[in-house]
């Protein structure tokens, strides 16, 4: 059989210095990399030859990153879109979130943090093959579909981002266990990236938001000093 084609990466940032090192990392990756100045020139790059991913800087002229995936989102494009600031405020990094985007990094980043999150992005983007794995899942009022990437509660749809999805399978997949945060980050993001990261903090928060909307009770509980818990009280 001939070799898989390696997945496109369009990298949008208007600082040529940081576009250049991470154009010229992910081509030592083996990645097939295009580039972009802005978020015009991006949108236009999308349309003419869909990436498998965009690293998307947030904070750039003429179209920013945010408005960049609000255009995406509203055509129902679905691609991941891993975004990068310099802001990392809570409030910023949920701005992006809500935009559409799926992951995110502050800079300055390593590079090799970069990499990691972009490989979790398109393996979540990749349905996943075993039969159990697609299995409807159900807790509480809750329920996830893994074949559709898609929730409900009591019975009205939650629209979730890959990353919002992959937290709430690993969850609902382990009901009442208490899951230590290492082991949820490397089962989300397909690393650890240590405990000064707040990622998974601000996606649990997130994911909340959306689970609680219309004052529905917590199912996703906080064990201080340990992890979370998927639990009815």
């Amino acid at each position: 059989m001939p070799a898989a084609e390696p997945p496109t990466v369009l990298v949008v940032d208007d600082d040529p210095e940081v576009r250049a090192a991470v154009v010229d990392g992910l081509c030592v990756e083996g990645y097939v990399v295009r580039s972009a100045a802005d978020g015009l020139e991006a949108l236009s790059a999308v349309a003419a030859e869909p990436p498998a991913a965009i690293v998307l800087d947030l904070a750039m002229p003429v179209l920013d990153g945010l408005a960049v995936c609000r255009r995406l989102r509203g055509l129902g494009d679905r691609t991941p879109v891993l975004v990068l600031t310099a802001r990392d405020a809570v409030s910023d990094r949920v701005a992006g979130l809500d935009a559409g985007a799926d992951d995110y990094l502050v800079k300055p980043f390593a590079l090799d943090e970069l990499f990691a999150r972009l490989r979790a992005l398109l393996r979540r983007a990749t349905p996943a093959e075993p039969a159990a794995e697609n299995e409807t899942l159900a807790f509480a009022d809750l329920t996830v579909d893994p074949a559709t990437r898609t929730g409900a509660r009591g019975g009205v749809p939650i629209e979730l981002t890959r990353t919002e999805f992959a937290l709430l399978d690993v969850l609902m997949r382990h009901p009442g266990q208490v899951l230590p945060r290492e082991v949820i980050q490397e089962r989300v993001w397909g690393t650890d990236f240590g405990t000064d990261s707040n990622s998974l903090a601000v996606y649990i928060g997130y994911l909340r938001r959306k689970l609680e909307a219309g004052g529905a009770p917590r199912l996703v509980h906080t064990v201080h000093g340990v992890g979370y818990r998927l639990a009815e009280q």
